[in-house]
Parts: structure tokens; sequence; C-alpha cells
């Protein structure tokens, strides 16, 4: 799990499944809570949250400024597109509070210090959704898809499971996880760099 308790948007961009936060401005739900108000969706105050996710931080969480703007991962970003051919990918339903709350994208987050892409991109999956095993096992890579920016990147790992996975909630980061076939993907409400990416990603678990 990766969040952003310092920042009034916290969340980021750490599961929006291409990679970074939005380029347009939008005003965060929890800059609107006082400090004591519960967080929709959550049993929680917005100071108990940001208690908790601060207790959950990891070597590579923060901000990174950069000419193309603010993005979250100090040593980039990594997210797992988990296909199961019976059931189709895994998406996640963003937590209300996070940046784009609401929305659909895949498991990911901020790469810790010394851990590669792939590396990060499972162990995000596993800490958010349960699956797959954090050592790889159970899953096939397929492709990985980099959204390059300066000083920054976010990697999108492509992975056909060949396992039955059984997804749960992990975290306060998700309202909902669900496999979702490749032809309704789109009839989702996708967080805006998911939606960027799919048309890339797609091709590679068809066929």
């Amino acid at each position: 799990m990766s969040s952003s308790p310092e920042e009034s948007n916290a969340g980021g961009a750490n599961s929006s499944g291409a990679g970074a936060e939005d380029s347009a401005p939008r005003k965060p739900l929890l800059a609107d809570l006082a400090g004591d108000d519960t967080v929709p969706g959550l049993d929680m105050t917005r100071d108990e949250l940001l208690t908790h996710l601060r207790g959950k931080r990891r070597s590579g969480d923060g901000w990174v400024e950069t000419p193309e703007g603010r993005f979250w991962g100090k040593f980039g970003a990594a997210g797992l597109l988990l296909h199961d051919p019976d059931r189709g990918v895994l998406l996640q339903h963003r937590a209300l509070w996070s940046a784009q709350g609401g929305t659909w994208g895949i498991p990911g987050g901020a790469i810790d210090e010394g851990e590669t892409p792939l590396q990060g991109a499972i162990r995000e999956c596993h800490e958010e959704a349960g699956c797959p095993p954090v050592d790889g096992s159970g899953i096939e890579i397929l492709h990985t898809h980099v959204l390059e920016r300066t000083g920054w990147s976010y990697t999108t790992v492509v992975a056909r499971a060949l396992e039955h996975f059984e997804a749960h909630i992990n975290d306060v980061e998700s309202l909902a996880l669900e496999w979702v076939p490749l032809a309704e993907v789109e009839t989702y409400r996708l967080h805006d760099a998911f939606a960027a990416a799919w048309p890339h990603l797609r091709p590679h678990l068809e066929g």
C-alpha cells in the first residue's frame, strides 16, 4: 500500500494503472473535512485515516516534482494488470477519499528503494488485493508498459493468472475488487490514466 498522508489528496496516483496524478487540479475530498469528521466510505475520522496511512509508509512513498507535474513514488511507481482468462482483469474500485476516488484502476503504488518495477507491482497487488503471492508464483508475465516522465516513470506489468486467485480487499484504498471481462472494462468509470493506457494494454491480453 502506498499513500500520502501529508498531502490533502492522500493516495495520489498509487493505483491508477497507468501512472500519474491528474494534470488538471481536482479539489481533494480530505481537504474538505475537519479532523474529527468521518471519512465517506470508512468507519474512521480524517485524523484516524491519516494516522493509519502514516503508519503504513514505505521507503518509496512521497511526491516527485517534475517539469510535467507532480507524481507519486520517489523511485517511480508500478501496478499489476492481472488477467484470469476465465474471469477477466482484476480491477480496483478506488476509495472515495483518494485522488479520482470512485473510479476504477488496477492495484499498484510506489516502488520501494532497491525494488524493481516488477517486484513493486506484484507486492502492491498482494498488499491491496491479497494476490498473487509476493514471490510472483502462479502468474506469467506477458508485457510491461512504461510511462516515462522526467525523473519518474510508471510501469504497468501485464500478467496472466495461471491459477484461480481469490482477491479480497486488504487495505483502506479499495471500495471493491472485481474480475472484469475484457469487453466490459470500458463500461466502468475508469481512472483517467488507466483509461488512456487501456487501448495499449488490452491487445497483450487477447489471443
